[in-house]
This record gives structure tokens, sequence and C-alpha cells, in this order.
């Protein structure tokens, strides 16, 4: 498209000045400029690429955000969408206060965007496939590890006497000796607790849609139980979340599952109420618990297989041979 020059003479793409008709997506958002402005075939991409190809709701609403943040970008800078470079992305992700972790998603993002833009014919080539991201080398994990005596401490303070202490105690209890993350924990229903005879055992739904069991020890299967006989929770419905939110400050639960934020928050209440940093997060019992079992000389392998994680370099990122977790592993843990 051609090209006009100002009175001082500055070129200004006709594209940036012409008034757009905002096109709805598919959630009701308003269509990109640059997508809206390239034609159906831009917009079937997108949406083909936003709701077709990415299966998960936390990768798709990151993904989004950052393609939107860069087709807004372009869009200042008058670009239409077959004139964008790989020099405009370089540019762009240098310019970005961001940690290389956040670059290099961004950059993935667009990526797999153009991907699905020249599949559909709306550009020739994708600008972004020669780009490469900045090394990032990942030699130990940023989050806190609550120490062994910390988390003794946070699990002695919490008041048992009430059904939602009994609640609070027996997440706690599950995060430490499950290593299971929090979100995981969050989606538990009460089927997901059963007895196969000679074991309790607790079924996770992890991310990337994978199911994974884990043997439940003795003392946690005493919290989980007397959590579920004062919640009048032992004969739910299966389908019933298994920790369950509360009526404000009545302390009667709701029928309304407790997400991984509500726990998290709860968490630093209880943080609160026993006068340890709040720092600590449901994840650092993650860390402390794989910490702790490495050091008794548990094998990586096993501890691999008891956190979920799909390659070693993650305990120590991803051997991917399914061992079963053992109830000798989650008996070991100290805490």
């Amino acid at each position: 498209m051609a090209d006009q020059s100002t009175k001082d003479g500055t070129e200004v793409s006709i594209v940036a000045q012409t008034k757009r008709t905002d096109v709805v997506t598919a959630d009701g958002a308003v269509l990109p400029s640059l997508i809206a402005s390239a034609g159906p075939s831009a917009a079937f991409a997108w949406e083909e690429f936003i709701f077709g190809k990415i299966r998960n709701a936390n990768t798709r609403t990151a993904y989004e955000r950052a393609i939107r943040q860069f087709l807004n970008h372009c869009d200042s800078l008058g670009r239409e969408l077959r004139t964008i470079s790989p020099a405009d992305i370089g540019k762009y992700l240098d310019s970005l206060p961001y940690a290389v972790a956040t670059k290099k998603l961004h950059l993935s993002a667009l990526r797999h965007v153009f991907d699905s833009l020249v599949n559909r014919h709306v550009v020739v080539l994708n600008p972004a496939a020669s780009v490469r991201g900045e090394r990032l080398t990942v030699v130990e994990g940023k989050t806190p590890e609550i120490s062994i005596q910390q988390a003794r401490k946070l699990m002695q303070s919490v008041d048992t006497s009430t059904c939602v202490g009994l609640r609070d105690r027996a997440i706690f209890g599950i995060l430490i000796y499950t290593a299971a993350r929090v979100s995981a924990v969050s989606k538990l229903r009460r089927k997901d607790f059963y007895d196969l005879g000679d074991q309790h055992c607790l079924r996770f739904s992890e991310k990337g849609n994978k199911s994974r069991e884990i043997p439940v020890r003795h003392d946690l299967r005493m919290m989980i139980a007397e959590y579920l006989a004062e919640s009048s929770l032992d004969y739910a419905d299966k389908s019933t979340p298994l920790f369950r939110t509360t009526l404000k400050r009545t302390g009667i639960l709701t029928a309304n599952g407790m997400t991984a934020g509500d726990i998290a928050r709860m968490m630093k209440r209880k943080l609160r109420l026993a006068g340890l940093p709040n720092i600590y997060s449901p994840h650092s019992f993650r860390v402390t618990t794989i910490t702790d079992l490495l050091s008794q000389g548990v094998p990586l392998e096993d501890v691999q297989n008891l956190a979920g994680h799909a390659d070693p370099r993650t305990t120590r990122l991803y051997d991917r041979r399914k061992r079963k977790v053992t109830r000798n592993i989650v008996e070991r843990i100290s805490v």
C-alpha cells in the first residue's frame, strides 16, 4: 500500500490513518487491527491459532497477550503484517524490559502465530523464524524453600478445632507429603481420594492433562479423613470439590471449590498467624520435599516420578519412563 507524505516530509502509512472497523473474535474480544485489516484469511489464521491450536488456557492467555502487544507496537509504527521483518521483531524484543524467560515466551508466541499466517497465505515468510532468543540457563529455581522446622511450625499452628482448620491442615499435608502442585490440589474432587484396599491414594490432574496416582501415607490419610468427617463430605457426591471455600468469615463451607489463588492466600494468612515470613508460597513445600528426599539419598529418578517431572534436569527437566511411586518413598518425607 502506498505511503503519503506530511508537510514536513515524513512518510505515514495510509493503513495507520485509515479508521478500521472493529472485528470481534470468538471470545468477544476485538481482533487486533493489523489482523483485521489483512482480511478474512488473517482473521481465520488468528482464531485457528489462538482458539484451535492452543488447548491450555494459561498458555492461550499468555500468548495472546504477547502477540497483541507486538501487533499494537507494529500498528503504532505504521506497519502492515506483510511488511513486518525480522529486524522489527529483534528490535522489539531488545526493547522489552522483561526477563529472558519472558522474552523467549514472546518470541515463541510470534513464531507460532506467524506460522499460521504463512500457512493461510497471509504472509509469504515467517519473520520470527530466523530471530534467535537470548540464551537462558537456569541453575536453581527462584521459589524460596521453607525449612522443615518452619513447615512443622506452620502445620502445628493450624487450629484444628474447626472444619476450616482441618481443611487447611489437610491441604498443607497434601502439598508436603505428595509434592503436588497447588493447581493440582485445587482440582481435587471427592472421587480423587479413594481406598484401594491395601492403601489410600490421591489422583491428581496435572498440567498437560496428565493424571497421576500418589499413595497416601498414614498420617496424611488421617488428616484428610478428619476433614471429610467434620465437613460431612465422607459420602458427598464424587464430583464435588474436595476442598471448598468458606462463606466470608463464618467458617461455613460453600459448594465452591478452592482455586490455586485461594490456597495461596490462605497460606499467607497462616504464615502471618504463625509468625513466619510471607515470602513462602504453596510451591515452597514442593521444593522442600524434593530437597529433603534427595538429601536422604533417595534416587533422583524416584524423586522425579514423585514430583511428576518429565526430565531429571527439572528435579536437579525429562526422563519419560513411567515408574509407579511407592508408599516407601512418601513415607520417607521428614516433615
